[in-house]
């Protein structure tokens, strides 16, 4: 489904990605692991389409996409929901996943989108009418993501989903994207905590001054002695 060949891109002279190659199939989800700065959301983002690459290639769905904005990208089926949740505080929860639905694909299926997402996040469906800036960062992490389906993703792209939730919403969160994956999204799941994340996709990469270093299933780099000593703490 994704293909990205020998990505660059760099900020004021500094590598941010460097030569990087990756593959996502359809129905599949991998992870991006690596320390900070090793350049896993400047990778979200470029293939989201909210940066442009310097060189290298983008391919979705047999499309050559790297020259392609983000609108096009989510249009094409590609969504990425950001680190940090960004939710309109001052929108009701139900208004909030309207926005998700503003471009032509998710208005397409706004009904069905809809229900799906109030089924896998039945504490959204409960609070819809809830300004979305009242509720607790656990809460505002679901409505992002349930956000980020009303686009009707083929592809959808995680980044950094537990950071700054309690450990009890952490739990509760990889439990909820275990859902999301069985509706058939694939996805990216750009995070830091490895040992959550390894147990939930298929395929990793780990990331080190934008370069894959290490790539394999998600069950074998947890017995990885790098990965364990780098990223698990063992």
């Amino acid at each position: 489904m994704l293909e990205v060949d020998k990505l660059c891109f760099g900020y004021q002279g500094a590598i941010a990605v460097n030569n990087l190659s990756l593959r996502v199939a359809r129905c599949e989800a991998i992870a991006l692991l690596g320390a900070n700065g090793a350049g896993k959301s400047t990778t979200g983002k470029l293939l989201a389409g909210i940066l442009q690459p310097q060189q290298g290639a983008i391919r979705f769905a047999g499309e050559d996409v790297t020259a392609f904005a983000s609108s096009r990208m989510v249009d094409r089926g590609v969504t990425l929901v950001p680190e940090g949740r960004h939710v309109f505080p001052r929108l009701s929860v139900l208004e909030n996943l309207q926005m998700g639905a503003y471009a032509a694909r998710g208005k397409a299926r706004y009904a069905e989108n809809l229900a799906r997402v109030f089924e896998l996040f039945p504490r959204v469906a409960e609070r819809q009418r809830q300004l979305a800036g009242s509720m607790s960062g656990g809460e505002q992490q679901m409505v992002a993501i349930a956000r980020g389906l009303m686009s009707d993703p083929q592809l959808l792209i995680l980044d950094e989903p537990s950071l700054g939730l309690m450990p009890k919403m952490v739990d509760h969160l990889f439990e909820l994207i275990g859902k999301v994956l069985e509706t058939g999204v694939s996805l990216i799941l750009v995070e830091q905590n490895a040992y959550r994340a390894l147990e939930v996709v298929q395929r990793a990469y780990v990331l080190e001054k934008g370069q894959v270093t290490i790539e394999g299933a998600g069950r074998e780099l947890l017995s990885n002695e790098t990965v364990r000593k780098s990223f698990l703490g063992l």
